[in-house]
């Protein structure tokens, strides 16, 4: 059974190899989620050690799903909003290693984040996917709304433009 738990600063830093390992996984798989090919786990060390200084400062929260003690998928609310959006947060790379897909790790991650968030007072989230990617499929099915496509918004990780999709839900 997978433990999904929410990690502390401290416990994100010590996480940084695992989380680097899951991300650059995901990269060479063709997940575009910022980052272009080769892209080794080393490059994704400094990602994640970002990751952990938005989360010691209150404006990120990093969950990840653990299999056998090792970290294999991970998801990020970005809480820290503008005065105006108290209510909102950024859900930010759901990401599940090549290895353990196909276990329920996404929706576990996104059930597990949507109720953090909910207790931390967001009552609505939003998030863009590649539009045609196999993660977009996932959004739906967890009821999230479909908003619309905006053409050619960032590139796959091996090159060649890549449109999004948004989508967003409520959570009261």
């Amino acid at each position: 059974m997978p433990d999904i738990r929410t990690l502390s600063a401290e416990e994100a830093r010590a996480a940084i190899p695992d989380l680097a390992e899951v991300l650059a996984d995901c990269v060479a798989g063709g997940a575009s989620v910022g980052f272009m090919q080769p892209y080794a786990p080393e490059d994704a060390a400094r990602y994640w050690l970002e990751v952990a200084e938005a989360v010691a400062g209150g404006s990120s929260l990093l969950l990840v799903a653990e299999l056998d003690g090792r970290i294999v998928g991970t998801v990020q609310v970005g809480a820290a909003q503008m005065p105006n959006q108290p209510h909102r947060g950024d859900l930010k790379k759901l990401l599940v290693h090549r290895s353990a897909r196909g276990k329920g790790l996404a929706r576990l991650l996104m059930e597990a984040a949507e109720r953090e968030a909910a207790t931390r007072g967001k009552t609505l989230l939003v998030l863009d996917t590649a539009t045609g990617s196999d993660a977009e499929a996932i959004y739906p099915r967890l009821g999230w709304q479909r908003v619309g496509v905006i053409p050619d918004y960032a590139l796959w990780p091996e090159g060649g433009f890549c449109d999004t999709t948004l989508f967003y839900k409520r959570l009261c």
